[in-house]
């Protein structure tokens, strides 16, 4: 029987509001290869739209696309001015070196909180960083035991929705280090 899951993500898309500081920020801080640029034009959701999408690459052979449309209309109808949110992000998967070494490369851009900030989450360390178009880019770098603390949640990840849904809202980490000093 075949896997019926992705064998990997491919790209994810998003809108900005000017390619040129993307690929700054993306190539330039990050480090991320800029791929593919298709210039376009094609009838979308009733209108012919033209537009540039640019693709930067991750390791896997995955990668973060980003649209521009030439039409101001068409930017204003599709454009990056979602709710801003922190709990709208894209998570990328690093080593702790490749952590590390984003990390300088943002303080070396000038980059600073809040527009970038680390999270300990006990399971994995975070760094977020905030895009030019308000985006959130978190690297995260699993624990060094995550195998064993994702098999605990495997086994109760039901049973955790199910408490969470029915109102009991008691956090259930404990292996955040801020939950350990408490406990």
């Amino acid at each position: 029987m075949a896997n019926s899951l992705p064998s990997r993500l491919h790209h994810t898309a998003y809108v900005v509001k000017d390619l040129g500081n993307t690929r700054a920020f993306y190539e330039d801080v990050l480090g991320f290869p800029l791929v593919a640029t298709w210039c376009e034009q094609e009838e979308l959701f009733g209108a012919v739209r033209t537009y540039c999408h640019c693709f930067f690459g991750l390791a896997d052979g995955s990668a973060l696309a980003f649209f521009q449309f030439a039409d101001p209309k068409d930017q204003a109808e599709f454009g990056p001015e979602l709710a801003s949110s922190p709990f709208r992000h894209v998570a990328l998967n690093v080593d702790k070196e490749t952590q590390d070494e984003l990390e300088r490369r943002i303080v070396a851009a000038g980059i600073e909180a809040p527009q970038t900030y680390v999270l300990e989450h006990g399971y994995c360390r975070s760094l977020y960083v905030v895009d030019p178009d308000e985006m959130i880019v978190e690297f995260t770098c699993d624990a060094e035991h995550a195998d064993q603390i994702n098999a605990v949640r495997l086994k109760d990840a039901h049973s955790e929705l199910q408490r969470w849904l029915a109102g009991d809202h008691r956090p259930n980490n404990d292996v955040r280090p801020d939950m350990l000093e408490t406990a």
